[in-house]
Parts: structure tokens; sequence; C-alpha cells
């Protein structure tokens, strides 16, 4: 179909996509014949890891970050636990939405095939540019910060030292994640583990405190007192940083394609891990202020390693490893999930084609992963990331909504289109109410930053247009692209990966693209990458 659109390559390595051996390590049944493609080795421990892994970072261990908004104990308690429950919904609509359409690439996918070719780019565009180099940089740049500070006890690690480990943190990662999809996940499920186990300390040491009856801040009448006066602004800016700690609960629609059944994981992954998240936030800002009145949490830079400090005596070394082995496991989730959705953007057309290629023995997308390694270095070097984390958050959480209104959409335009999950449109009706009042407030609240956002955004339009929509490319063009994707593939030893007739996104994922893309199919045909 037109939305795989691929450059005419030398005949060797593109058979070999149908001739290959077999991917090492590959579960019985999950090739077809002896063709190359993307192994499903992602099972429901795997998939909840993804999750949990991607969305706990380091913020819960080192900021307040809600209460210094909420003005009380009480009403950021509250925040998170509302938070947590949209959360839940908008996951809730991306089960349907991932079982419906049933392909890596997460909301750029969805995007793309209910609102047509241009909506999709935008989406990958915004994240290619600037979300995934971005949010790496910062999570490898917190855990070498974590590991050097031992270091500097008296000061701060040095810029230059802090830049170079995080770069041979991504490093390391991305070899992990090019030699084995299992070693990936094997890597994400024990550190995921250990930031559990983390928290899970911190809420017990808070349950021992309740029962020594340090839990003034948690009586009614303590927990609702304002430390500051309560302002609408404020709270809702409290609800928008909440939202975001909950980031990365999309993720595993990234790599839908290698799940292991995800007709049942993927929605079960969900229902375990958003609840889990939430318990952990809320209980884990209880245990806090069982320690720490309000002031003092505020003061703390890192809130964790206080409350150690307060209650672990020589055991408080415990919470800054514990903050780098969460970041670490952050970077490589990161890591796993983004090379997936470049996969998925190049695959359809809209990225270069090598992205779209996998090792003809490990099964990995080694080009797009090391793209995410290459742009993430890149930003290292920059220091402007945190106010370019600013510029597209907003837009970041624009997709969101968008996504799930897409699932209106498909329900009135494919009414009969089979759906595997199908929950209530009041769910999604309730999630686009919360984030209209999120999305109005921030576009109040700082009109100038959310402007810079979708002028970003927008500078997608002519890139779209000249590199995919237009037909008649000069030749020396298309001449120039085929020789550097040959080169690519004999470097990285990849080819283009069989397609995977059996994971359900066939004849329905093409009935579903053919009654929602605006491009005609005719067009599509004709369109060179």
């Amino acid at each position: 179909r037109g939305e795989r659109r691929r450059p005419r390559m030398t005949d060797g390595p593109r058979q070999r996509s149908s001739t290959a051996g077999s991917c090492k390590d590959a579960a019985p049944g999950k090739q077809s014949g002896d063709a190359v493609a993307l192994k499903k080795e992602i099972g429901l421990v795997s998939a909840c890891g993804i999750i949990v892994g991607n969305i706990i970072g380091s913020g819960i261990f080192v900021s307040p970050g809600v209460l210094e908004n909420a003005s009380s104990v009480g009403v950021a308690l509250v925040v998170w636990i509302i938070t947590g429950i949209i959360t839940a919904i908008g996951a809730l609509c991306y089960a349907e939405l991932g079982v419906t359409i049933p392909k890596s690439g997460g909301d750029y996918s969805y995007v793309k095939d209910i609102f047509g070719g241009l909506a999709g780019f935008l989406r990958l565009w915004i994240a290619v540019l600037v979300i995934y180099p971005t949010n790496q940089a910062v999570i490898a740049l917190t855990f070498s910060n974590y590991v050097l500070q031992p270091l500097f006890p008296t000061c701060f690690p040095p810029e230059n030292g802090l830049r170079l480990l995080a770069g041979v943190c991504l490093l390391l990662l991305t070899w992990v994640n090019c030699s084995s999809v299992r070693w990936a996940t094997r890597v994400q499920d024990i550190f995921t583990a250990g930031k559990l186990l983390a928290l899970g300390l911190i809420i017990i040491m808070g349950i021992v405190q309740i029962c020594k009856g340090e839990y003034y801040w948690l009586e009614p009448a303590n927990a609702f007192e304002p430390f500051q006066d309560y302002d609408v602004g404020l709270i809702a800016l409290a609800f928008l940083q909440g939202s975001f700690a909950y980031g990365g609960w999309n993720f595993l629609n990234y790599v839908t394609e290698e799940l292991v059944d995800p007709y049942v994981n993927l929605p079960r992954a969900i229902f375990i891990s958003i609840p889990l998240v939430t318990f952990v936030y809320v209980f884990a800002n209880i245990a806090y202020v069982t320690a720490m009145s309000p002031q003092e949490l505020l003061a703390s830079n890192a809130v964790a390693v206080t409350f150690g400090e307060k209650l672990l005596g020589v055991m408080s070394w415990i919470m800054p490893i514990s903050v780098a082995l969460s970041t670490f496991g952050g970077v490589n989730g990161s890591l796993f999930t983004s090379s997936r959705l470049f996969f998925a953007g190049a695959r359809e057309g809209h990225l270069p084609s090598l992205l779209a290629m996998i090792h003809m023995r490990r099964c990995t997308p080694i080009p797009a992963l090391l793209f995410t390694c290459l742009s993430t270095l890149l930003m290292l070097c920059t220091s402007d990331m945190y106010t370019l984390i600013n510029y597209v958050g907003f837009i970041n959480y624009l997709f969101y909504g968008v996504t799930v209104a897409g699932q209106i959409v498909l329900r009135i335009k494919q009414p009969n289109i089979h759906r595997p999950i199908k929950i209530s449109l009041i769910w999604p009706v309730i999630y686009l109410i919360f984030w209209a009042f999120l999305l109005i407030f921030s576009l109040y609240s700082e009109p100038v930053v959310c402007g810079i956002g979708l002028a970003i955004m927008l500078t997608g339009v002519p890139v779209y247009f000249l590199g995919v929509y237009w037909d008649n490319k000069p030749q020396c063009f298309d001449v120039f692209v085929n020789k550097m994707t040959y080169l690519g593939q004999k470097f990285c030893m990849v080819v283009y990966p069989a397609e995977d007739k059996s994971s359900g996104s066939g004849e329905e994922a093409e009935e579903l693209t053919e009654a929602t893309s605006p491009l005609s199919t005719e067009d599509d045909e004709n369109r060179k990458p």
C-alpha cells in the first residue's frame, strides 16, 4: 500500500528479507518461514515493566512537584489521585485503539490512520525533533548527576563530566538494545523492579511512621491547612504537573507488534500498571509528609534523599542509588520505545526508509536505535534542553487529546470495524473535558511558550510537503537516497522485515486506512520517500 513507501533498492539486500535465516533466539512459530521479522518477545511482565519504568522516572524521588502549587498536603494528594484516574481513563482509550489498530507507533499510527498523513507526520516530527532527544538527554544527565555526586560532596559535579557519563550511559544502553530485544526487556524488568523496591521501602517507612503516631499532616484539619493562599490558577498548574508526572503511560502502544498476544496483554498490562503507579505515587507522598513538613519538602533538592537521611541513618545511601537506578532504567525504556516510533514512521514513508529495517540475525531495528542515540547525544551538546522541553510539553499533551478524539471519530466513521475491546464513549468524553481544561489553562498562563511550541511543530508542514507529498523529485536526489540507504544496509546488516499477517493488522488495518485517509490509494502508490 501507499502508506508503506520504500525506495527502489538493488535486488540483493532487499531480497534477503525473505530468504535469510530466522532470527536468533526467536520463539518458534513467530517467524513467517525463514523471513526476518520483528520478534514477539514482550510478555505481560515486560509490558508492565515498560509502562511502569517509563512513567516512574526521577521526579517522585527528587521534586515535591505537585505540592508546590497545590498549596496544601490534602489538595496535593487529591490531585495525585484524580490525575491517576484520568491517566487510567486515557490508557483505557488507548487500549481500545491499540487492539483496533494493532500497529507499533502508538498515537502516531492512530493519528495518521484516522486524520491522515500530515497530522501523523506532525506528531512524528515534534517527537523526532525535540521530545525524545531532550527527554532522554535530561534523564541521562540526572543519572550521571546522582552517580557522580558522592565524588563531589561539597560542590556540583563538573558539567563536562556529567555530559560524558550521560553519553556513556546512552551508548551502553543503545548497544544492549541493538544486541537483543530480550536483553533490553530484561534490563527494563530489573531496573523497574529496583525502583519499585526503593519506593516500596519509602512507603513501608511511612507506614511505620504512621504507626508511631507521626501523621500530623495527614489529619484532615491539618492536611488542608494552606501554607500559601489557594489560587485556581496554581491548582490548575498542579493538575498539569501531575499529568506530566504520569507521562509515559502510552509507551507500550509503541511496541504493539512485539507484544506476545497483544489483544490480551496490552489491556491487561495497562490495567495492572496504571493503578500500581497511582498507588505508588500517592503513598510515597503520604510517606514523605510523615517525616517532613510541607516547608521542608519544598526546601529539599531531592526529597527521597532528605527522607532517607532522616529515617535511614547510615543506610541513607540507598536513596541516591535508587534515583540512579531509576533513571538508568528510564533511559533504557525511552530508547526502546522511541526507536520503535521512528521505525514505524519510516515504514509509513515519513522518515528515511533505512530506519524501517532490522538486523538480519538479531531482528532489532538497529538504524532506528542508532538514530535515536545520535539525536540524543547531539542534544547533550546543547544548553537549551530544559527550555525546549517547556516549549514542546504543551504539544505532546495536545496530541494525547487529538488521539483520544480520534477514537470518537473512528467510532463514527467505522462503527462496524472489529474491536476486541470496546469501551463506553463516556470515558473519552471525560478525558477530553479534563484535557481541554488543562489545555486552555496552559494557553492562558503561558501563551508565548505554547505559541513557540506550536511554531516548532508547524515547521514540519513544509518538510512534509517537500519530503513526503512531493512526487516527482529530481532523479539525482532519488539516486543519492538509494545509494545512502544501500550503504546503510551494508553497514548495519539490515533488511526490510517481512509483513506479519498474524498480528491482526492485515485486512482490518487496510480497510481502516482506506476509509479514513484523506489521500487516495492511487496517489499514494506513486509517492516516493
